[in-house]
């Protein structure tokens, strides 16, 4: 903590081979889940065509990060808190800018994710489905990728082929996998060994399975409601796996290299647009 800025912070990007597999949901309640376990958890919504997060939880973002861009607000009034101090970046519209930056939008971009550097320990990107630049950029700038998948063939075969991608054009050689909607533990387990199966076959690629979360209505309610679940309903099947992802991100070890800062995270992020 007395290291100010210099903390390194741990920085998730959560995406899925496809759209429909609870993605933003796995997101927004993994950000109000570790809030409730005491961490500053920063949640940035990079999904460009389906900006959900805010919708998930009723907010109303009065500006986004294209405004950041435009220079017209700080990166601190765009932020909306969230349930339990979950603090968000409303990103939608800002992020296809991404790829055409001057350097001037870059340094200040840079800038603005360094001045709120110290009030965060975690930054969870939620990344839009499939393998756009765009995503494919945020994945491979954050130290850890969570991928999530459901127990259908679709979901398997595109996450298969996002790891394909991470791993042959991009040297990524670690993924971590969540199971979404599965009825039981040793379905979810099932659904990652399917995926780890074709995929350590295939590619030089480690898959972790970081835990399942069960199909529960009690999910749905809370969507209805624009709540998290792990807020509205925190004693329910699927809160309670969430809280034990949200522990098991808390395991994961923070590189203690120049890496570990968010202004690495920004930084890798502009320089994968300016190759591309």
């Amino acid at each position: 903590m007395e290291h100010g800025s210099l903390r390194p912070i741990q920085v998730v990007a959560i995406t899925g081979g496809k759209g429909g597999v609870g993605k933003t949901n796995v997101s927004v309640n993994l950000g109000v889940a570790m809030c409730r376990m005491g961490r500053r958890v920063t949640l940035l919504d990079a999904d460009l065509g389906l900006a959900n997060v805010d919708v998930l939880l009723g907010l109303k973002p009065r500006h986004t990060l294209k405004d950041v861009l435009d220079g017209s607000v700080a990166l601190t009034d765009v932020i909306v808190e969230g349930p339990l101090g979950l603090k968000i970046v409303p990103a939608a519209s800002g992020m296809q800018e991404m790829v055409r930056l001057g350097p001037q939008q870059h340094a200040g971009l840079i800038s603005a994710f360094s001045d709120i550097a110290h009030q965060m320990d975690v930054l969870l990107i939620d990344t839009a489905a499939g393998i756009s630049d765009e995503v494919i950029s945020f994945l491979c700038a954050a130290q850890e990728i969570l991928v999530v998948v459901c127990d259908e063939p679709t979901s398997i075969t595109d996450a298969y082929a996002l790891i394909k991608v991470l791993n042959q054009r991009y040297g990524i050689d670690r993924v971590r996998v969540v199971a979404n909607m599965v009825r039981t533990e040793e379905e979810g387990a099932r659904v990652f060994e399917k995926l780890q199966g074709v995929s350590e076959r295939f590619l030089d690629v480690q898959l972790l399975h970081a835990g399942s979360v069960p199909f529960d209505d009690h999910l749905r309610r809370a969507v209805r409601k624009q709540r998290a679940v792990v807020d509205l309903y925190p004693m329910s099947k699927a809160a309670r796996s969430l809280l034990r992802l949200a522990e098991e991100v808390d395991s994961w070890p923070i590189p203690a290299v120049a890496s570990g800062h968010l202004e690495f995270f920004v930084e890798r992020l502009v320089a994968e647009h300016r190759v591309g």
